[in-house]
């Protein structure tokens, strides 16, 4: 038997400002958005800002649903959308911002294993890496590959 060990890097930024001026204003408006996310229940609103390869930005909240699990994750409403309105164009990153209680989250909030399979689906669609940024006021995180979130991610390289 063979032991294999996965790796994963994870950069992290004390500040906004050490990140890429691109960067920067993405993780803005993943932070602006978070107002329009409609999280009754739970009470933690989540915003994700997409940059597109054409340089657009698209932006998505979590949109809960008493009839859980029918609401939807702020990534997968913002990739969803990227996807069915520009269905060529490839993801570059997606920054994620988190807060309850109306105060944002001091870590990061990372992407449920949900929207940890849609990312990866995204990235291997177009066969680019997606970055994927998570703010929290303590720190930032930034990740150049969506592969790292989910190493063993399904896939049809599986049917090969």
């Amino acid at each position: 038997m063979q032991k294999t060990e996965f790796k994963i890097v994870v950069y992290e930024a004390q500040k906004i400002l050490e990140l890429e001026t691109e960067d920067q204003e993405l993780v803005r408006k993943s932070k602006k958005v978070l107002s329009k996310a409609y999280a009754p229940y739970s009470l933690f609103n989540v915003g994700a800002a997409v940059l597109l390869e054409n340089g657009k930005i698209i932006t998505g909240t979590n949109q809960e649903n008493s009839a859980y699990p029918s609401g939807l994750c702020a990534e997968r409403v913002a990739l969803f959308y990227a996807n069915s309105q520009y269905p060529t164009v490839a993801v570059k990153t997606i920054a994620i911002a988190a807060f309850h209680n109306n105060e944002y989250m001091q870590n990061p909030a990372p992407p449920c294993g949900s929207c940890r399979q849609v990312i990866i689906e995204t990235q291997t669609r177009f066969n680019k890496a997606i970055k994927i940024i998570l703010y929290g006021e303590k720190k930032i995180q930034i990740i150049e590959d969506a592969q790292q979130l989910l190493p063993l991610s399904f896939s049809n390289k599986f049917l090969e």
